[in-house]
């Protein structure tokens, strides 16, 4: 009987202790077989998180089989009975499903609540000394980490969090790096102050050459000469629709600003208020508004006999640029003052237009006006050779929103309505159409073709193609902001949508 509960002890002991021989196998390979009995175990060399080995020794630890009464510290000899030190391990069913249940939980991907990660990385940093998710540096998914403050590395490794420009992911709009169509344009007249084509929102493309102006019907490929000047020394310095598109006003070398009908082809009227070349003109509904070379801007009411009803005096020097706000509240006008002058709609309580803003930051004259189609009180203007900056500004504090080198004359700006981005048109020393994303001001492509300057933009109704006019007396259409097609019909349902409440309405 004694020598049986000796033998008792001594098994119970095996259990516990390890120094005795072939026992520090005995657990690895404990967790060996289990590991392929339930799938992939964690490797004995480490890279598993610290509280994990922990948490599965405590379970291995458990050993319901030993002696009561019995304990651990007392230290017993090897019985010299042949087979007394053979372990064999008792694994019973519960401590199977324990090692079952613990390798599940280990390669389980399901996210543990913020508490339990919170209590975790506590666990790691007092076990460690650091965070041992901080400390991974080959990771297959995730941003690069920052290396910890107060860290000086002696062999200058790159930290980052920004992806390199070489693998930054391009922006998945294709734009064509060529014209969509090249017009010749013949005798266009190569003088930076003129604004010479101008689009139609019933597709029809007008274009000054010389003594003369033709139209270009964008859906049928017809071209229409409407008129000609009469005199061969005189010739057209301006031309610009109306928002309908029905009328275009025609601005000349002679100081007159004609209206013509281009459904019947004839002119309406023949208005003579300037004194000098009209170089620039922009619509606001029934007011026509034109710039002179003498830098007055004068307002033409084309419904009433006495069209000349307001004088706009705030340039000495040439208008080359002038554009109303879509809403109509304000008028913009760039000169060769190198001033900008924000003007009202409505006169002072003197009875006189004064600019409600005055932007002198350009060197050069100011042709490019721009308004912003989704911010109205947003405004780009683009400078000369002398400057060849790109400004943005808030109308309504009169602050500069953002300045950008365009390192080139600048000619001409356009936005587009589909995009969050806009055009411009360049002269010496590049040639080039450059679009601008906004309110970065970053490139987002450039397009090039032009061999002589590009004096003025203009965008197709549906705000897809620009065209652009240049020196080397060619027009070059460009379908740089076409929609994408799910985009384009969800905007077209739209406003069909809104076409037939317009005409409920009205029946």
């Amino acid at each position: 009987m004694a020598q049986f509960l000796l033998e008792t002890d001594l098994h119970g002991l095996l259990k516990l202790d390890t120094p005795i021989r072939n026992a520090p196998s005995a657990r690895w390979q404990r967790t060996t077989r289990e590991s392929g009995a339930h799938g992939p175990g964690p490797s004995p060399a480490g890279g598993v998180s610290p509280m994990k080995p922990a948490n599965r020794s405590h379970s291995f630890s458990k050993t319901p089989c030993r002696t009561p009464g019995k304990s651990g510290s007392k230290i017993q000899s090897t019985p010299t009975k042949a087979g007394g030190d053979r372990y064999i391990p008792n694994r019973s069913t519960m401590q199977m499903e324990m090692a079952n249940f613990l390798l599940t939980k280990e390669n389980d991907p399901a996210e543990e609540s913020p508490t339990k990660k919170e209590q975790q990385k506590a666990w790691a940093v007092n076990l460690n000394g650091f965070d041992i998710e901080e400390a991974k540096i080959l990771r297959l998914s995730g941003k690069p980490q920052n290396a910890p403050e107060g860290y000086q590395n002696n062999l200058k490794v790159l930290y980052s969090q920004k992806v390199t420009p070489g693998s930054s992911r391009k922006n998945g709009r294709y734009i064509p790096s060529m014209p969509d169509r090249i017009l010749d344009a013949p005798e266009i007249r190569n003088d930076y102050y003129l604004n010479l084509i101008d689009w139609s929102t019933q597709n029809f493309l007008a274009v000054a050459l010389d003594n003369s102006v033709y139209l270009w019907n964008h859906a049928s490929g017809e071209i229409i000469q409407l008129l000609q000047m009469e005199h061969p020394d005189d010739y057209v310095s301006s031309v610009s629709w109306i928002k309908e598109g029905n009328y275009l006003a025609v601005g000349t070398s002679n100081a007159e600003v004609q209206l013509w009908d281009i459904q019947h082809q004839k002119r309406l009227r023949n208005m003579t208020s300037h004194s000098s070349r009209v170089g620039s003109l922009s619509w606001n509904s029934y007011i026509l508004s034109s710039g002179a070379r003498t830098g007055h801007i004068h307002h033409h009411d084309v419904r009433v006999a006495e069209h000349h009803v307001a004088t706009l005096a705030g340039h000495t020097q040439e208008v080359c640029g002038l554009k109303w706000s879509q809403d109509g509240r304000y008028l913009a006008s760039g000169g060769n003052d190198n001033l900008v002058n924000v003007w009202p709609c409505t006169q002072g309580n003197s009875g006189d237009f004064a600019p409600v803003q005055t932007f002198s930051q350009h060197q050069g004259a100011v042709k490019a006006v721009a308004w912003c189609p989704w911010q109205s009180n947003v405004l780009a203007t683009g400078g000369g050779t002398s400057d060849r900056h790109i400004r943005i500004w808030n109308v309504c504090s009169g602050t500069c929103l953002s300045a950008v080198d365009a390192h080139s004359q600048v000619c001409s700006i356009l936005w587009s309505a589909n995009y969050k981005e806009f055009i411009s048109g360049h002269g010496f020393a590049q040639n080039q159409l450059v679009i601008w994303k906004y309110p970065t001001m970053s490139k987002v492509t450039e397009l090039r073709g032009h061999t002589a300057r590009v004096l003025n933009l203009t965008m197709s109704p549906d705000g897809a193609t620009v065209a652009s006019a240049a020196a080397d007396e060619t027009l070059r259409l460009w379908r740089c902001f076409e929609m994408d097609p799910i985009k384009k019909k969800e905007k077209d349902k739209a406003n069909s949508a809104k076409s037939s409440i317009i005409h409920q309405s009205i029946r």
